[in-house]
């Protein structure tokens, strides 16, 4: 979903857009502090859908937030060097990119890998 703006109305409107794809079940939604995520509007919002549950990323955790990683990925796929007429191209931008990372998406690993173990070159000593 893109949005003109970063503030309740939006992030309510995009938490229904989340309730009206799952209708049944608990929904758990992680969010940072940002203060539409957590405004008198949103909370009172959140009341009256009490299956969707609200949690924090905390304030000191930033590298809990993959969010952040998701974004600079997505900038540098959808948004860089590239100058916009209109919102319905950022829309098309942003379902362009979004498809292609999709298409490449592979589980999130929190710690590099273990380097692939070398094969080593067998060496021969000669004697004289």
């Amino acid at each position: 979903m893109t949005a003109s703006s970063r503030n309740s109305v939006f992030h309510q409107r995009f938490l229904q857009q989340v309730e009206d794809a799952n209708p049944t079940g608990e929904i758990w939604i992680l969010t940072d502090n940002l203060s539409s995520h957590n405004s008198v509007s949103t909370r009172t919002w959140l009341e009256e859908h009490p299956r969707i549950y609200h949690a924090f990323i905390p304030g000191g955790a930033y590298w809990l937030n993959l969010q952040e990683g998701w974004w600079r990925i997505f900038r540098k796929a959808a948004l860089a060097g590239q100058s916009f007429a209109n919102p319905d191209d950022i829309t098309y931008a942003t379902a362009l990119a979004t498809s292609q990372l999709n298409s490449r998406a592979k589980p999130w690993i929190w710690a590099d890998p273990t380097p692939p173990t070398r094969q080593l070159r067998r060496r021969y000593t000669y004697v004289i």
